[in-house]
């Protein structure tokens, strides 16, 4: 690549690619400071790239500012395609959004937040329903979903499920129970471990076991599914993806996710029996009575209704980050991560709300 300054003219010689496109921009920047550059003759150029077409560009808007002559002189012809190519200089200036203001900015996310908040309930309205058709009508549904669903999200989170209730029951037995020593009320051990683990913490853990294991599953799979345009292909085969993807979750979460706070309750009981009858010197017997005792028929509805709830909060929440999702595989990550956030917080405030409705 050679450059010559001629009076007012720079001659291009050779190739501009990306490989000589550095070496001429120090070579025409040097030359600027001896000389006034008015035109640029592209005769003697041989070959051009989109690199050089780039430079060129560059060197177009630099020089218009003061010269008003055709910037480029004796433009080949396969030079001037390339140009005509790859050139933006007859691309359209996209103007800045202009900044908004503070209450601006606060409509537009109240107005945003208010959008989602619609396809949030027109989504669970939607899986409501083909739920409730599904009972009645399965042409919509692939033979054997329910059975596989109920194995994904409910016997495989059995392991789990059973080793964090059975470590919970065995730290609420173990703290507790110090303290009820020291006023000789070990016998009370049972009614406290009973109450706590039926009423509160064995919905609330399963659940954000299930939100974190089966949410994020349901969420990546719908998700996986937008992005690589089955939903699309399932709409044009007639088939509606909420009664085809959905409806089997929900139906396999309504009935696993009670038998699954069954086993949390009894895992977590079996937990503090070992402190109760192995540190607190409670008969076998009198701690297992007293534990059945005090739990209520008020108690066991409550508890499953709340897990029931739990269960279809998590499916909704799954579904609908599934469903919005943008992008490849970045969006399905985000798409997974807000679904397990979004799951979880929203079965812990549904959690507070069934405490202060049901005390």
């Amino acid at each position: 690549m050679q450059i010559e300054l001629t009076s007012d003219a720079l001659t291009l010689t050779g190739e501009l690619n990306h490989h000589t496109v550095p070496d001429a921009a120090k070579e025409i920047s040097r030359l600027f400071k001896e000389g006034t550059i008015s035109k640029i003759d592209l005769g003697e150029l041989t070959m051009i790239d989109s690199a050089g077409v780039a430079f060129l560009d560059e060197m177009h808007l630099k020089l218009s500012e003061y010269s008003k002559e055709q910037i480029f002189q004796k433009v080949p012809a396969k030079i001037q395609a390339m140009i005509d190519t790859y050139s933006t200089l007859e691309l359209p200036l996209v103007e800045k959004p202009p900044k908004m203001g503070f209450f601006e900015q606060v409509g537009d996310s109240l107005l945003n937040s208010y959008n989602e908040l619609v396809k949030a309930l027109t989504l669970a309205a939607e899986i409501f329903y083909y739920s409730g058709v599904g009972l009645f009508s399965r042409k919509d549904q692939r033979r054997g979903s329910l059975l596989q669903q109920a194995a994904q999200l409910g016997s495989e989170a059995l392991p789990i499920v059973a080793l964090l209730s059975l470590i919970i029951g065995f730290i609420l037995a173990l703290q507790s129970g110090v303290q009820l020593k020291n006023f000789g009320a070990n016998v009370f051990i049972a009614d406290l471990l009973s109450i706590t683990m039926v009423r509160e913490m064995a919905p609330l853990i399963t659940a954000i076991i299930v939100a974190g294991r089966s949410g994020s599953a349901i969420a990546s799979e719908i998700a996986t599914m937008e992005v690589t345009e089955e939903i699309d292909a399932l709409k044009m085969m007639a088939l509606n993806p909420i009664a085809y993807v959905v409806v089997p979750k929900f139906h396999a979460i309504t009935i696993v996710m009670p038998l699954l706070v069954m086993f949390s309750i009894i895992v977590s009981i079996l937990g503090g029996a070992f402190i109760a009858i192995g540190m607190l010197d409670i008969a076998p017997h009198t701690f297992f009575t007293r534990a059945i005792d005090i739990i209520t028929i008020k108690d066991l509805i409550v508890t499953f209704s709340k897990s029931i709830w739990f269960a279809w909060v998590i499916v909704i929440i799954g579904s609908y980050y599934g469903f919005q999702v943008k992008g490849g595989a970045e969006g399905v990550g985000k798409a997974t991560t807000a679904a397990v956030v979004s799951s979880i917080f929203a079965v812990i405030l549904f959690d507070a709300v069934f405490s202060l409705l049901y005390l």
